[in-house]
């Protein structure tokens, strides 16, 4: 889900097996929160840019089986493995795969109904340019679907200093590689900064207990907890934190998906129209 202007940015969250099987349970857990309310007449030609490995690809053919989709993504190796999870999932589906970068789509103006894309601006060094460049490839009178996270909205209990300063230390390792980890609240601005009319911004809000074990174990056990710990090495390489300090703040940070834990985050989900 990596993409920009120039030479790909680094993916902050590397392209391991593990980190293919965060995304699909990531997908899974919060496959009704996200999607729903997309849904595109059969026959649409929709975008999906920055597919990755395919996990939100699944679920948005699921929810559209009739579209005409082209699914994006400038890492081989993932468009690969997200034509194999379709092959197997959804087999019957029309999808044609482009591996690119989204700033230089080879596509005529006006070639896509619909463009979808989750998960893929708080990568980009430049989110404006990427929705300059999708603009131009949906069709006057087309719609655009953005879906972002925010870290800042990250609330747990309990809440411990060390436990924060790993969310932290995500969020700059983001933010050193040319991303912004904080995307989620600017999706108004950056949408209308770009062209982009009658936008509209929801909040899709995740909040896990005791009460809620499949969201406790689905996102914050297996989506936010192990996407924190996936970047130790690069916290210890980049001087943020120490080995004995970072274990610690991920320990504590997992006591949120313990008995007596809460864990709260917040997406955001825009819909805007090319006029």
């Amino acid at each position: 889900m990596t993409t920009t202007t120039g030479p790909a940015a680094p993916y902050v969250h590397g392209y391991s097996d593990a980190e293919a099987r965060r995304l699909g349970d990531q997908a899974d857990t919060l496959a009704e929160l996200l999607h729903a309310g997309t849904a595109y007449p059969p026959g649409s030609r929709v975008l999906e840019a920055g597919c990755g490995v395919g996990a939100q690809t699944a679920h948005l053919l699921a929810a559209n089986p009739d579209v005409l989709l082209t699914a994006a993504d400038v890492s081989a190796e993932s468009l690969a493995q997200a034509r194999a999870r379709i092959a197997t999932l959804a087999p019957a589906a029309r999808v044609a795969w482009h591996h690119g970068d989204l700033h230089r789509l080879p596509f005529p103006d006006g070639a896509f109904d619909h463009v979808f894309l989750c998960f893929v601006l708080e990568h980009l060094p430049d989110p404006a340019a990427g929705l300059a460049a999708l603009r131009r490839v949906l069709r006057p009178g087309g719609t655009i679907t953005v879906i972002e996270g925010d870290h800042g909205s990250a609330l747990f209990h309990p809440e411990t200093p060390a436990a924060r300063r790993t969310v932290d230390h995500l969020v700059r390792l983001q933010a050193d590689a040319g991303g912004d980890a904080l995307v989620g609240r600017r999706l108004h601005p950056l949408l209308t900064g770009a062209g982009f009319t009658e936008v509209t911004v929801r909040p899709r809000t995740v909040y896990a207990d005791g009460g809620r074990p499949a969201l406790v174990d689905g996102f914050t056990r297996r989506t936010f907890v192990a996407m924190v710990e996936a970047v130790r090495a690069d916290a210890l390489a980049a001087g943020l934190t120490t080995a004995a300090e970072f274990d610690r703040g991920v320990a504590e940070l997992r006591r949120s998906a313990g008995p007596g834990g809460t864990f709260h985050y917040t997406f955001f989900k825009a819909v805007a129209v090319n006029p």
